[in-house]
């Protein structure tokens, strides 16, 4: 299961959401979080339509978006985004 998080170099939420996401994937073995930088990836940001960063965004397997968050989500929000994807 992928998780794609979006950030910015200087974007102090951003680093709070790399911790959350840390987190996830310490208690979800199987989730995989790919960040991708804004200003390096634009062409997958402006095909994802990110405006904000930081956004997590996670896929079911089908490759389906089932959550998207902007700004700095709760590890429930996201383990629970994790369950709605399995």
């Amino acid at each position: 299961m992928e998780l794609t998080y979006f950030s910015s170099a200087f974007c102090e939420p951003c680093r709070q959401t790399r911790a959350v996401l840390a987190e996830v994937e310490r208690l979800v073995p199987q989730a995989h979080v790919r960040e991708l930088d804004v200003a390096r990836d634009t062409a997958e940001a402006e095909a994802s339509g990110i405006r904000i960063t930081p956004t997590v965004i996670v896929h079911d397997s089908a490759g389906a978006e089932v959550f998207r968050a902007t700004g700095v989500p709760t590890l429930s929000q996201v383990l629970v985004a994790i369950a709605k994807a399995l």
